[in-house]
């Protein structure tokens, strides 16, 4: 078995943060989006790992190689023609059982458990409004429709992020086929159409659900990750004489906090400096300096200077903000 990971996104709502950098490297609780993935990718045995790179890909390929030991296959991406392209081009004409993760969510569920099963399953959770995502229609306990983005449906389970396929190499010919007839949904070339394409031509599916869908597709939802990560595996604190700690938070290597307030729910990142602050329920990268300031639910770039703000925040990588 491989495992495909999508990571070619662009991240626009998470801008400016992702001016400079690729969206799966945004840290959250401790680590980059991705690493969260790898890590949970590592419980299944899986050692195959192919990673469907575009913007600032090599930042991916960088980090990737040097943090993780699957045996990683990059393959670029350069046009964003939809998940079901993205995920065609991590597919090879002999390619057996296939788990399909996307790079922007961080799941919880079984990985041991899925990954041993000898179905086709697709990771799904109810949802207020299927208009917004691919939705599976069931009967009988079996998958007989999966449409993407429907107008109106008589399901709400939506695709949750994670697609786990007997055979690889017949989704990559479904996927060829949508390509070939134009099949687009919402102008793109869509995993959901592939998936009922295989369905139409006699594949079964089955469902799993997934206990919780932490996407990381946006600010708030970065944020709200950042807080259910740091409360659910809480971190061991460094010795700070001169700071008050409000547990949950991460506090990266060589930090240096002074006369300050920091918590609840803060990832601060390595060789940061906070001077005289109080943060809370933000996500500070790596190298950022601090001084001066109130921040609350903000995201602060890497090597970012900010002082004298007392607001919500959000700025790029090597930013300089100072305001009285």
């Amino acid at each position: 078995m491989k495992a495909i990971i999508p990571a070619a996104g662009v991240g626009e709502r998470l801008r400016p943060l992702t001016l400079t950098r690729s969206k799966v490297l945004l840290p959250v609780a401790g680590k980059p989006i991705i690493g969260h993935i790898y890590d949970r990718l590592a419980l299944t045995g899986i050692k195959d790992v192919t990673v469907i790179i575009g913007y600032y890909g090599e930042q991916v390929r960088e980090y990737s190689l040097k943090n993780y030991n699957f045996n990683f296959t990059f393959v670029e991406q350069n046009e964003r023609c939809g998940l079901g392209h993205a995920v065609g081009l991590g597919l090879n004409p002999n390619d057996g059982p296939v788990m399909i993760i996307l790079g922007d969510v961080i799941l919880e569920l079984d990985f041991k458990k899925l990954s041993s099963s000898s179905e086709n399953l697709i990771g799904v959770m109810p949802v207020e409004d299927p208009r917004r995502f691919g939705i599976v229609e069931m009967k009988a306990g079996k998958v007989v429709r999966l449409v993407e983005k429907p107008s109106s449906s008589t399901s709400n389970l939506a695709i949750a992020g994670i697609y786990l396929i007997q055979k690889g190499a017949l989704l990559k010919k479904a996927v060829e086929y949508i390509i070939s007839a134009n099949i687009k949904t919402k102008g793109e070339y869509q995993l959901t159409d592939a998936l009922q394409k295989m369905l139409e031509w006699g594949e079964t599916f089955q469902v799993i659900d997934i206990e919780h869908n932490l996407d990381c597709g946006t600010r708030k939802t970065l944020l709200e990750t950042n807080a259910y990560l740091l409360n659910k595996n809480p971190q061991p604190l460094p010795n700070l004489p001169e700071a008050v700690i409000i547990p949950p938070v991460y506090i990266g290597h060589d930090a240096v906090i002074k006369r300050s307030i920091v918590g609840p729910n803060v990832h601060l990142g390595s060789a940061t400096q906070v001077m005289n602050s109080v943060l809370s329920n933000s996500i500070i990268s790596d190298g950022a300096i601090l001084r001066d300031v109130v921040l609350n639910e903000s995201l602060i770039g890497q090597k970012s200077q900010v002082s004298g703000i007392v607001q919500q925040i959000d700025t790029a990588d090597y930013t300089v903000q100072k305001l009285s």
